[in-house]
């Protein structure tokens, strides 16, 4: 069976892949052909490379493949990422926002950052590194050009909703769109999931954001949700 891949439906720059076994996935059009990230599958495709998405490793993935139905991260956007970690979901926000956008990284553990500046962000242009905490965003104004299109945060951190909207208050454009991915088990382990996930959005909520969706990430990711809401 010979490798086919579509534009998905619903979400620009995401395309569907289908390997040579029959499987369909997830995929993004590779940035930096002949490279990939974190031992991704790269497929060739009418002279095109795709780099295949796996949703165990990416939440942004899961979601998808959850039933998402905003993604609002779209090519030529500015992004914020809060949590880049080893760039494993970052890289393919750079595949998505192409030349023309650029995804600003922000990730406080000096490893992961160390493989993120390393393995992602010296091959792609459209990606800076910031060795900070997104705690205290004013620590990085400096680095982020303007008003940022969406903020995506994934952070292990207790106040993962409060943080979020601080660095919205600062960077989001007025219009703009945040997804925060909640680990439940990063802000209390003696709550149930849901009740963490109610929690946050009542932060999101009080802060000015309309919540459009809550999906929950399972079997992908135990205990975890992607909110949707937009300012």
């Amino acid at each position: 069976m010979h490798v086919g891949v579509k534009p998905h439906p619903q979400f620009p720059a995401i395309y569907q892949v289908t390997l040579e076994d029959g499987t369909r996935r997830l995929a993004t059009k590779n940035l930096t052909p002949n490279r990939n990230v974190y031992g991704e599958k790269l497929t060739k495709y009418k002279g095109v490379e795709y780099r295949v998405w796996d949703p165990f490793r990416s939440k942004l993935a899961a979601a998808i493949l959850k039933g998402l139905k905003n993604v609002p991260i779209k090519p030529s956007h500015k992004v914020l990422y809060l949590g880049a970690a080893s760039g494993t979901t970052a890289s393919h926000v750079s595949d998505i926002i192409g030349e023309k956008g650029h995804v600003y990284c922000v990730e406080f553990a000096p490893r992961p950052i160390r493989e993120l500046v390393n393995n992602v962000c010296a091959f792609r242009l459209n990606m800076s590194p910031i060795l900070e905490d997104a705690r205290f965003p004013e620590k990085y104004a400096l680095f982020i050009s303007g008003k940022v299109d969406d903020i995506y945060c994934d952070i292990a951190q207790p106040e993962q909703a409060k943080v979020l909207a601080n660095n919205a208050d600062l960077f989001l454009k007025k219009s703009g769109w945040i997804m925060l991915a909640v680990k439940a088990q990063s802000i209390d382990v003696t709550k149930e999931p849901s009740e963490i996930y109610k929690q946050e959005v009542k932060v999101l909520e009080n802060r000015g954001f309309c919540i459009e969706e809550i999906v929950h990430l399972e079997p992908y990711d135990k205990a975890h949700a992607m909110i949707v809401a937009k300012i």
